[in-house]
């Protein structure tokens, strides 16, 4: 009598199903990376752009502060804390450099130090601060400090 032997035929469906069920696995693995991989490109994006946007709103701050300052009396206390488009906090903070006989007692503002030589008589140096603290709107706090030594 012959045996039959059935036994190849049954793991033939048995490897097909480990295989089809080892596919799904991997597709739906390579699925979810893609679905995170969107959502961390589409934060870094909006980081990036609101970080850009500090750079510029501390580059008009500075432009806003010579103003002020030409519009006032020299060495006048011109610090300044405003908010832009209720997400941008922009913090001013300004120190002069004159000679010994600066007006910046006098009109309330900060002397930073004094100077010698004629030529470097007049100077203001600008601390801006841009930053973004609502975290609803970016996923980590964007802070952008720019110091710059303009001549008055």
């Amino acid at each position: 009598m012959q045996r039959k032997n059935n036994f190849l035929k049954r793991s033939k469906n048995g490897i097909a199903m480990i295989m089809a069920i080892a596919v799904i696995v991997i597709i739906a693995t390579l699925l979810a990376l893609s679905i995170s991989l969107t959502s961390q490109t589409s934060k870094k994006t909006t980081d990036v752009y609101l970080y850009e946007q500090a750079a510029l709103l501390s580059h008009s701050a500075a432009e806003y502060a010579l103003l002020k300052i030409s519009q006032n009396p020299p060495c006048s206390n011109l610090d300044e804390t405003f908010t832009q488009d209720t997400l941008y906090t922009i913090d001013i903070k300004l120190r002069y450099i004159y000679d010994s006989n600066a007006p910046c007692v006098a009109n309330g503002g900060t002397l930073y130090t004094t100077v010698t030589a004629p030529e470097q008589n007049g100077s203001v140096l600008m601390d801006i601060n841009v930053h973004v603290d609502d975290t609803t709107v970016a996923s980590e706090p964007i802070n952008y400090f720019r110091r710059t030594l303009q001549k008055l």
